[in-house]
């Protein structure tokens, strides 16, 4: 029986499948709802650093901060959420119990009980935070580079897309150029936009990509962080919490709201950077990630 998976949308040709995972490479787990694309570096007894990616940009977000707390000496786990990168695109809502189950399945599924941190960026950050309100004592550090989760300013186009039809519509029908060009917004260096374009494009080639997206947005994950972070402040797990100045995609005034219900965190804020600070300046963030983390 066909699900609306089945259904390309615009760009969409590949399907996945045990032999175009081959051929993509990289590491896979079945979980209960789907294949997960991951790769995990380090030695079984060093400390676990999970890093969760964002909205649509998929692992390959974090390879600076992969690299290095590998060469740091940690164990570290990077995805790819349902819908993104080579991970499967199900059936069902793509919502923030979803991408939570996914986490904890994955670790689960890799015997890692305990975690040094979770590190999210974006709505990973809603992500990481949710995963650790409902695991207490699992997580021992919270990373958060300019978390998403707050109420959004939007034009009317984009509150277009919770419309049935009209929503498939306006993704199905979306040009590459047009959300290449949002993607580069994300980045303060127009320079670097080349780089992400070439590593973004594989996945819009798989079926369901589009409509994972669409489903993403329809949940509203990128406005539900609040009560989580005011739940986080309450439990006083130790929070690092690393933003752009210059972002465009959540804005950098919003840090005052994050600090506000999480007073006891380590704020840095770094200049010169948009929506992923730690990859434009991987060498000043990392080195604050691993203090944290070293702390």
């Amino acid at each position: 029986m066909k699900t609306w998976t089945d259904v390309p949308m615009r760009g969409e040709r590949l399907r996945l499948s045990p032999r175009l995972r081959t051929d993509l490479g990289g590491e896979y787990l079945e979980l209960d709802e789907g294949w997960v694309h991951y790769q995990l570096s380090g030695s079984p007894g060093n400390p676990v650093v999970v890093l969760v990616h964002g909205f649509s940009v998929p692992a390959f977000i974090w390879d600076p901060t992969f690299d290095a707390l590998t060469e740091a000496g940690y164990r570290v786990l990077r995805y790819d959420l349902y819908g993104r990168g080579y991970s499967d695109r199900p059936p069902g809502r793509y919502n923030l119990d979803r991408f939570t189950r996914q986490l904890d399945g994955l670790l689960r599924a890799l015997e890692i009980e305990d975690c040094l941190a979770v590190c999210g960026l974006s709505m990973g950050a809603v992500v990481a935070a949710d995963f650790c309100t409902r695991n207490l004592g699992r997580v021992q550090r919270l990373v958060l580079v300019d978390p998403a989760g707050f109420p959004l300013d939007l034009p009317n186009w984009a509150r277009a897309l919770a419309w049935p039809l009209v929503g498939e519509l306006l993704v199905g029908f979306a040009s590459l150029d047009r959300m290449e060009r949002v993607l580069g917004e994300n980045l303060f260096d127009p320079e670097e936009i080349g780089y992400f374009i070439e590593r973004y494009r594989p996945q819009m080639e798989i079926v369901g990509f589009r409509r994972a997206i669409l489903s993403t947005i329809r949940a509203g994950i990128a406005e539900q962080g609040v009560p989580i972070y005011r739940q986080i402040g309450s439990l006083g797990i130790p929070v690092l919490l690393v933003w752009g100045e210059n972002d465009r995609a959540v804005p950098f005034r919003n840090s005052s709201v994050f600090l506000s219900l999480v007073p006891h965190t380590e704020f840095l804020p770094v200049p010169d950077c948009g929506h992923v600070p730690h990859f434009e300046q991987p060498a000043f963030v990392n080195q604050r990630i691993q203090e944290f983390l070293d702390g």
